[in-house]
């Protein structure tokens, strides 16, 4: 009961008050129309009694046709309130469930690595959808069971009592074994429902890991084991909803045989009643109506207990996602301004991921002015693509400062930050759709000139004139229908096209051959001479001409300056030149 307890007092509440709260007028809605749907019900059983008793038993047709008709009007005023009613539930719980995902959507949006990697991709999509799912669905039968369910059981009582008092005690006994039922199996049911949203996390990461690395699951002939993982989640999330649903198989049965077995007793005992005068037979009619409404409205009251466990624990995870702020929070007053157009400066940078021990980078002090080309180069491992994430505030440093146009980037608006950045990553991803929308990603106002101008830059124009439909030929989802080097140079141009001051290559050449390399540096040189160039690179030869080269070993400064001053001066740097391209050139 405890579990029971710290459920309703969760975050669920808060999610259906903070988000229902703004359709409070539907909520009215419902409210209105549903008591008029209420009290129609609960008046029919009486009506049904004065026929039989005032109009049947005395053959009296002129008082049946005209009771009769009464009865038609009240069902047809129910059905019209039951409808309007459920309309306005589901218009506020479909609001509901798009505001939802909405904010989840924005909020992990503005997340950074940190906090992308600690819940994981696979986790996030279940909360977007079927957490939200979940309270959506008990924001909807709670607007429609809301007043139903607590009317048709008080209202029952009220009206069967007014029938024949006698019989009441009948009630007092199957109303408390019902909630007896319900509350056990609800019990049982807290649990299973938190550990069914972990399993079904479960499965979507297996998947999500199976489809991504696909390719490396068929070349090292994995398919068997990753069956096998997949069966092994699946079975656990199988089991899991096996025993929910036998839950749910308990349940009803044993709330229709309390009802039958009431049902029959007031047959039998009313029977007796009329068998000695004291009642009338309407009445036992009557009386079993409001038995079926009354128990019908703890069915319903036990159905919403049911979803309430399962709707919590998914708030629960739903909140966790609201209330986790990004650890790249905005500055109160951000800068607007930009300065020194094209600058970035590393002033003794240092970043430790969150648990490390050692700081992946420490001591790094390096600058590009305006129009340079400034490339880092080192040992896979050595903190490459965590020192230019720090550019674009993917990450933010945990020591020393980063600088990027005249302004430290934790204190600069983040959108005019990013605007006058254009990163190209170490795994360049394209977004279904065509090449054209791909290229206009950062900047929808770009003429088709623009883009076959960065086309050109990037090397790929041929490529893409080869194709029938050329700037609208598709592309899939992630880009797999293009080869890799024509998904990096696609992805280069799209950067390109950002016309950012500062563009950052993260390894971004490596799918390149070495012509293509050549001719795509010396466009990027030839046609963007005032755009600063930060180049990550695992060859030597893309780098020769580089304005400075920082070198990196193991997150540590292990040299900086031209290509000639570190063959001279950084015995790291002359290693690496050594293994690709020779002692010669190293010397």
């Amino acid at each position: 009961m405890s579990e029971v307890r710290a459920l309703l007092s969760s975050v669920l509440w808060k999610i259906l008050t903070r988000y229902l709260a703004r359709y409070r007028w539907l909520l009215v809605g419902v409210l209105v129309f549903q008591l008029a749907s209420a009290l129609a019900a609960l008046y029919l059983p009486t009506l049904n009694a004065e026929i039989i008793d005032q109009g049947v038993s005395v053959g009296d047709i002129g008082y049946i046709v005209r009771t009769g008709g009464v009865m038609l009007l009240v069902a047809l005023g129910q059905i019209v309130a039951a409808i309007v009613a459920t309309f306005c539930a589901a218009r506020a719980a479909m609001s509901l469930g798009r505001d939802l995902r909405r904010d989840i959507f924005t909020r992990v949006s503005g997340f950074s690595e940190r906090e992308v990697s600690s819940f994981g991709a696979g986790s996030l999509i279940t909360r977007n959808t079927n957490d939200v799912q979940q309270v959506q669905m008990l924001a909807m039968m709670s607007a429609t069971m809301l007043v139903m369910a607590p009317m048709m059981a008080i209202g029952g009582i009220i009206m069967a009592l007014r029938q024949d008092i006698g019989l009441s005690w009948i009630l007092a006994v199957s109303i408390p074994v019902l909630l007896i039922v319900a509350a056990l199996v609800i019990v049982r049911m807290v649990p299973l429902f938190r550990r069914y949203q972990t399993r079904l996390d479960a499965v979507n990461r297996v998947m999500r890991e199976q489809l991504s690395g696909v390719r490396v699951v068929r070349a090292f002939v994995r398919e068997p084991i990753e069956e096998e993982r997949f069966r092994s989640a699946n079975t656990d999330i199988m089991q899991v909803g096996r025993n929910v649903g036998s839950m749910f198989v308990l349940l009803f049965p044993l709330v229709m045989l309390v009802l039958n077995v009431t049902i029959v007793a007031v047959v039998w005992f009313g029977g007796i009643a009329v068998n000695a005068g004291d009642t009338q037979i309407g009445t036992i009619f009557a009386f079993m109506q409001y038995v079926g409404q009354i128990l019908g409205g703890v069915m319903m009251a036990s159905f919403m207990a049911i979803m309430i466990p399962r709707a919590a624990v998914s708030a629960g995870r739903i909140g966790e996602v609201l209330d986790t702020d990004s650890s790249l929070a905005r500055a109160a007053s951000p800068v607007v301004d930009m300065p020194r157009r094209g600058e970035v400066v590393f002033d003794d940078a240092e970043f430790t991921y969150p648990g490390a021990e050692q700081p992946v980078l420490s001591g790094i002090t390096l600058r590009a002015d305006p129009g340079e080309t400034v490339a880092i180069i080192g040992s896979t491992g050595s903190g490459k693509t965590t020192l230019v994430s720090l550019i674009p505030r993917l990450f933010d440093v945990t020591g020393g400062s980063v600088r990027v146009q005249g302004v430290d980037v934790r204190e600069a608006d983040l959108d005019e930050l990013w605007r006058g950045i254009g990163l190209v990553p170490q795994r360049p991803f394209l977004f279904s759709g065509t090449i054209a929308s791909n290229l206009r990603f950062g900047r929808e106002d770009a003429t088709d000139d623009e883009l076959w101008r960065a086309l050109e830059i990037a090397q790929a124009a041929d490529f893409v004139r080869d194709k029938p439909e050329g700037l609208d030929s598709r592309i899939s989802q992630g880009g797999t229908n293009v080869s890799g080097g024509q998904r990096q140079r696609l992805a280069i141009a799209r950067a390109i096209v950002h016309q950012p001051d500062v563009l950052v290559f993260d390894d971004s050449f490596s799918a390149l051959d070495l012509t293509t390399d050549a001719r795509l540096r010396q466009a990027l040189w030839r046609e963007l001479p005032e755009v600063t160039k930060i180049v990550v690179a695992q060859r030597v030869s893309t780098i020769t001409d580089a304005d400075r080269i920082l070198v990196l070993d193991d997150g540590r400064p292990a040299g900086i300056g031209t290509h000639d001053e570190l063959l001279a001066t950084s015995e790291t740097y002359r290693e690496i030149v050594e293994s690709q391209l020779g002692a010669e050139e190293a010397r």
